[in-house]
């Protein structure tokens, strides 16, 4: 077996491993990295959106390198009211993330189309014999499908759109939900990326992993007809994410750790329970990797054990809003959870977000009659929730 020698290898090539070889690129350029992703292509098929707010000014600086759209303001529709908010909203495509990555970082540190055959302590070995030995090994393949866990599913499909006329949008949509309501909360993501360009995503939170091509893109063709917006495809994408609402987080991470190796990223949960938002809290992590670089592989693993621990107290509330959602409002009814959120105050909307509620901000949240029948939210909280496991098959799609 043949092996390469680095001081910190990172498994996963996705947002979260791409932005902390960028940190360590940047605060640490003595250190060496390897990058190790399956695909051809870092950070997949994706597209990244967050609030200005959302980020201190260390993790802005971070987000520098990367090409992104920004916009003044935002947009949220429901069936009784639209609301236009001040907050600045900004939005990253994975392509522009891989091509960013690709010229900061040493071109000895990204390694895709390598493919993973065991993590350990001291080490990675790859596919066809190859092993990369290293000082600390940390895991952020992103999030592993588990029974420990409980919640539901953020299920969604995007597509990206230049259309044959300008198409009038200003300003992104970040919910439209006076869509029909098909199963769980459903709702319509909108991004005007340039005059002619558009980005239209339907979404949905619902109970299984079940993503249905064919219906959503159907869907995704009723949506822009209506909108008179006709044209060229130019990419599209699909996701099934988790929505974690409770479960045995220690049971679920013994099954997947290694001693020795540190977890990170959505397979550590850190990650925002109820929107599955990543960006701030992989810049986070980014950068106390980069500030704690000279650690050996033990003391990483500990390290990062301690902040994925503290990510997961600080968002306990959000575990209890989701298992509100889903297990006691009913499917079609989930809209009114988010319709009474966005008419409350515009600061708590953007902490919400960042995950940064005051213990004021949860109590407005929770404060007055709930947007579902008492008698099923208390009946909701004596119940377990469904496991986040996937079956064999995987994900069902149509």
């Amino acid at each position: 077996m043949s092996e390469n020698r680095t001081d910190i290898a990172i498994v996963g090539g996705g947002l979260a491993g791409g932005l902390t070889a960028l940190a360590l690129r940047i605060l640490r350029p003595d250190v060496s990295v390897a990058l190790v992703e399956a695909g051809d292509t870092l950070g997949g098929n994706h597209r990244w959106s967050w609030f200005a707010s959302d980020l201190d000014p260390a993790r802005g600086a971070l987000l520098e390198p990367f090409r992104t759209a920004r916009w003044d303001g935002n947009i949220v529709r429901f069936p009784r009211y639209e609301r236009r908010l001040d907050a600045d909203y900004l939005s990253l495509a994975s392509r522009d993330f891989d091509a960013a990555l690709r010229q900061h970082l040493a071109q000895e540190t990204i390694r895709t189309g390598s493919h993973v055959k065991a993590v350990e302590a001291g080490g990675v070995a790859l596919d066809g014999g190859e092993r990369i030995g290293a000082r600390a090994v940390i895991d952020m393949r992103g999030f592993s499908a588990s029974r420990h866990l409980t919640g539901g599913w953020q299920v969604f499909m995007g597509r990206h759109l230049r259309t044959d006329r300008p198409h009038g949008v200003e300003r992104p949509v970040i919910m439209d939900a006076t869509v029909e309501q098909l199963g769980g909360y459903r709702f319509v993501y909108v991004l005007p990326l340039g005059p002619d360009e558009i980005f239209v995503e339907d979404t949905y939170y619902q109970d299984e992993p079940v993503l249905d091509r064919a219906a959503l893109s159907a869907r995704l063709d009723s949506y822009c007809e209506r909108s008179g917006w006709c044209g060229e495809t130019l990419g599209s994408e699909t996701g099934v994410l988790p929505v974690v609402t409770g479960g045995d987080r220690e049971a679920h991470l013994r099954e997947i750790a290694v001693p020795g190796v540190a977890l990170a990223g959505a397979r550590a949960l850190i990650a925002h329970p109820l929107t599955s938002y990543t960006l701030p809290l992989a810049a986070e992590t980014a950068l106390l990797v980069a500030r704690n670089a000279d650690l050996a592989g033990p003391d990483m693993a500990e390290l990062l054990a301690e902040h994925a621990q503290g990510v997961w107290d600080r968002t306990s509330h959000y575990r209890f809003l989701g298992h509100l959602l889903f297990d006691a409002a009913k499917p079609a009814e989930r809209y009114r959870v988010f319709e009474r959120f966005y008419t409350l105050p515009e600061g708590l909307i953007e902490r919400f977000y960042a995950a940064r509620p005051t213990p004021t901000d949860k109590f407005r949240v929770l404060a007055g009659i709930p947007p579902v029948p008492l008698h099923r939210a208390f009946r909701a909280l004596a119940r377990s929730g469904k496991s986040l496991d996937i079956p064999q098959q995987g994900i069902a799609t149509g």
